[in-house]
């Protein structure tokens, strides 16, 4: 790739404010610090922030008021304004990442958590608005994409993303949660044989949302199944596979809960730094198919 990956951050995306124990909600912050010091060339690109009207495309209307007033619990389980004034931006992220390959084709980045187990009438698991399924609506209804699919390999089982698609009756979404196969280390090396044929079943997709997540690892205290290598390999695996396949793929974080001896989350941060390092490996070298 001869250009900076494009990454759709804004500040106003995170919060500082001690909310649960989840560090999601000050993640991006954390996560584009290191990044603009890699050696990895990145552009930030302006995130243009998600209405009510495009959360209700995913969600239940009244249910979308009721968390952008305060007035219904978020999925971190209070009913924190400041959380809450982040949530047109997190969403806002990942669909503005995807608009953009859905126009240009690449890669993009969104540095974004918490979306796989928002339903359409509520929120749970650390996720308030599933930005996977309203990106998804909002490339439909622009007519940027149709058959698009989600490939999560975030630890957990992706519940609210198929209580979405189920609900809303959509016939032409292929998704594919981690945490509905692999539980444990003992599915690991099963996993890595059988990802090229999971990532076969997305060739015939427009376009494709990536979730990277960094609780599979072994030491994550809600994941526990792959080591650092493995979450590399996989990756490495995903970027290529898309690359070479010229299939325009936008990605975020998601998970991610190991803490070392100082109570931070630089294991979880130097798992997402190698996910842009792979990322940018795959795109710096790989040729589209013809």
């Amino acid at each position: 790739m001869s250009t900076p990956l494009p990454i759709y951050y804004d500040p106003r995306q995170h919060t500082d404010a001690n909310i649960s124990s989840s560090p999601s909600a000050g993640k991006p912050a954390q996560v584009m610090a290191r990044w603009k010091r890699s050696h990895i060339p990145i552009s930030r690109m302006p995130v243009t922030p998600a209405t009510p009207e495009q959360f209700a495309l995913a969600h239940d209307r009244g249910f979308v008021d009721g968390i952008l007033a305060c007035t219904h619990a978020n999925g971190f389980g209070n009913r924190s304004r400041e959380v809450a004034a982040t949530l047109p931006w997190t969403t806002g992220s990942l669909v503005s990442a995807a608009r953009h390959v859905a126009r240009h084709g690449g890669v993009a980045v969104s540095p974004t958590s918490g979306f796989h187990h928002a339903r359409h009438r509520s929120a749970g698991g650390f996720c308030t608005f599933n930005g996977l399924m309203v990106a998804v609506r909002v490339l439909q209804l622009d007519g940027l994409a149709r058959k698009i699919g989600i490939l999560d390999i975030d630890a957990h089982y992706g519940d609210g993303t198929e209580d979405i698609i189920r609900r809303l009756g959509l016939t032409d979404i292929h998704h594919w949660t981690f945490g509905a196969h692999h539980h444990d280390a003992s599915t690991a090396d099963a996993f890595l044989r059988d990802l090229p044929d999971v990532l076969a079943g997305f060739n015939d997709r427009e376009l494709v949302l990536y979730q990277a997540g960094a609780d599979p690892f072994i030491d994550d205290p809600l994941g526990g199944v792959l080591t650092r290598e493995q979450l590399r390999l996989r990756d490495r695996m995903v970027f290529t596979h898309f690359a070479r396949a010229g299939i325009p793929l936008a990605w975020n974080l998601a998970g991610g809960y190991t803490r070392d001896v100082a109570g931070t989350i630089e294991p979880v941060l130097q798992i997402h730094d190698a996910t842009l390092e792979e990322c940018h490996a795959a795109y710096s070298q790989s040729t589209p198919a013809a």
